[in-house]
């Protein structure tokens, strides 16, 4: 039986957590409960004690109660959480994980689930779903079910929403429990996309498909970034094709895009073959227009859609760019190549189009090339980005850079077996060299 873990604030939610346990069982699914409160007595009994969960962080209950302050409670509750949920997966007694709260709830019960596998079912009902969720969800496959009314016992509302919630994490419960993945020996590639360079990785995929490879594809978005540097870290990919390094713009700039200052950086600590290009780096992304900072008001913007706002990078804005993108490819310890298109970075920065400017295009490129060292690769072409023709010889030259290191680390391995068995062969008197 699939096995839902709930964890949550039982003195203040142990109603509401009483219902979901109620729910959940209903549907099928064994329930363990966690305690991660810290004032008044639970209000329903926990399977996992509050103490217990104290404990898993390293401290102790009574001294976290009597300290009386809320922020460090719901810090290390969440410390213990996590090692509490973590261990529960590694037992096999985790196959999905629902928590319910505001604010702090919200914020503990995430962080606890932001730790545990890519896969497994999360799913967090708050009151604050329907704003930014990027603090809550990170780069991880949580899923935000707003509460609409406040946490607050159980109503005909509330009671239809939990239920929802229920079914759902069951549902998804008993399918994780269940699942048996597709064999695949293909290698994974981790590629970067956004919607103004969505044809040249739609065409780069199919062209990788075709080598043998599976390719995951990361929605340049900044959250999409972390996650394609936390795969890598991970290790789980054999390359990257890093297409859209327009977060790097966000982060310069200050949009809402930036996938934070470390972005272009997995691939090279980890020495991942990586192909790299300038994706979309002539726009800087906000919300719906009225919310553009006003010192922006007076530069070029687009409206993409009703929710997106684009902001057009100056040349001085490219020209840092190319500096910083340089840099950090030139501390790449693995094989780096990039790609240039010389007529446009981005389906809106080819002529004729809104973000067309050819001054600003060449400051990056002008300072890429006065900053990136000899080994670096560099293929500068003649054609947009989203050309097919960029698109396959980047993915060409991908494949070719993952099938020469793994031949160089087979020729390594050989070498190393070869010393082994060398040293390990009897000498003419009979004695071990």
């Amino acid at each position: 039986m699939a096995t839902v873990v709930l964890v949550g604030t039982l003195d203040t939610k142990g109603q509401e957590y009483a219902y979901l346990r109620q729910r959940v069982r209903a549907e099928g699914c064994d329930v363990l409960l966690v305690d991660a409160g810290v004032k008044g007595a639970p209000l329903t009994q926990p399977d996992i004690s509050r103490e217990e969960v104290a404990r898993a962080a390293g401290a102790d209950l009574a001294e976290l109660v009597a300290r009386g302050d809320r922020g460090v409670a719901i810090e290390t509750m969440a410390r213990g959480a996590t090692v509490v949920l973590t261990e529960l997966f590694a037992q096999g007694r985790l196959h999905g994980v629902l928590g319910l709260g505001g604010s702090g709830g919200s914020a503990l019960v995430t962080q606890a689930m932001r730790a545990l596998p890519i896969g497994v079912p999360k799913l967090m009902v708050s009151t604050l779903a329907s704003g930014d969720t990027r603090p809550y969800v990170g780069a991880v496959d949580i899923a935000m079910m707003y509460s609409v009314v406040d946490i607050a016992g159980i109503n005909r509302l509330s009671e239809r929403i939990l239920s929802n919630a229920a079914a759902a994490i069951a549902g998804m419960a008993r399918t994780y429990a269940s699942f048996q993945p597709t064999p695949s020996s293909r290698p994974l590639i981790g590629a970067t996309m956004f919607g103004v360079t969505t044809p040249c990785v739609t065409e780069a995929r199919r062209s990788l498909e075709e080598r043998g490879y599976e390719v995951l594809v990361f929605h340049a978005t900044g959250t999409g970034g972390q996650s394609l540097e936390a795969l890598v870290r991970g290790g789980f990919l054999a390359g990257v094709l890093d297409i859209t390094t327009t977060e790097l713009a966000d982060e310069l700039v200050g949009g809402v895009l930036s996938a934070g200052p470390e972005r272009l950086e997995a691939a090279g600590q980890a020495g991942l073959p990586q192909v790299v290009s300038l994706g979309a780096l002539d726009m800087v992304n906000f919300g719906p227009i009225e919310t553009v900072p006003d010192k922006f008001r007076s530069r070029r913007l687009y409206k993409h859609n009703p929710t997106v706002t684009l902001m057009r990078t100056t040349p001085e804005e490219c020209a840092t760019l190319g500096h910083i993108i340089a840099r950090k490819l030139n501390q790449a310890r693995g094989p780096t190549v990039l790609f240039i298109p010389l007529r446009g970075v981005s389906l809106i920065d080819t002529e004729g189009q809104p973000f067309y400017d050819p001054a600003a295009d060449q400051a990056l490129i002008g300072a890429l090339k006065a900053d990136l060292q000899p080994h670096i690769e560099v293929h500068e072409l003649d054609m947009d980005i989203n050309d097919p023709r960029f698109a396959q010889a980047m993915a060409r030259r991908l494949d070719e850079l993952i099938q020469e290191q793994r031949r160089l680390a087979g020729e390594q391995t050989e070498s190393m077996h070869a010393q082994t068995h060398q040293t390990q062969a009897p000498n003419e008197g009979g004695a071990v060299s």
